[in-house]
């Protein structure tokens, strides 16, 4: 009796830790919706709950939690930073995304919480920009249909850990593409 008592204090211990560290929701009414404005490039997002994450996701609610969503605007934005001339602006929103990897519920219990990263489910992303010159002018806007179909082929992501990886790959090789950075 002592021990099934321990465990299940165990379980909630931990289960209370989860929902501390890794239960916010992107989908909650109070969520932002976009990065506070800093430096020469915002960035924005449709509502999440309109993502091909969550809506073709096999586990829905795993993959609203946690602030990833925020971690790759916050990643954008630096990044895109560095390709500006000096005095240009850039507005980007996040239009939808699906991250690597997906939930495959069907490979058994506790399966449903687990990412299974397969080239079959490379990252894609739908981004709209506009790019303003100094004087105010836009000089470039559209919007970006990203993938990266060959994500897992690159060497250099091995020793990676980062759970972003993927997706971060593909936007720097998009922001690379779309605004070659100045002559320094």
């Amino acid at each position: 009796m002592r021990i099934v008592l321990a465990t299940l204090a165990l379980s909630l211990a931990l289960a209370g830790c989860a929902t501390a560290t890794g239960g916010s929701s992107m989908l909650a009414t109070n969520a932002p919706r976009a990065l506070p404005a800093s430096g020469p490039v915002s960035v924005a997002w449709s509502n999440p709950a309109e993502f091909s994450e969550l809506t073709a996701s096999g586990n829905r609610q795993a993959a609203a939690q946690g602030d990833w969503l925020l971690q790759l605007a916050q990643y954008m934005r630096k990044q895109a930073a560095r390709q500006l001339p000096p005095g240009y602006r850039l507005e980007l929103t996040i239009e939808d995304i699906k991250r690597a990897g997906q939930y495959e519920p069907w490979r058994g219990i506790g399966a449903q919480d687990v990412r299974i990263i397969r080239d079959i489910y490379p990252p894609r992303m739908t981004v709209r920009f506009r790019e303003f010159d100094a004087t105010g002018k836009v000089v470039a806007e559209g919007q970006r249909q990203l993938t990266d179909p060959a994500f897992l082929v690159n060497p250099g992501m091995i020793n990676d850990t980062d759970p972003l990886r993927y997706e971060k790959r593909m936007i720097d090789t998009w922001l690379r593409r779309e605004f070659p950075a100045p002559a320094r």
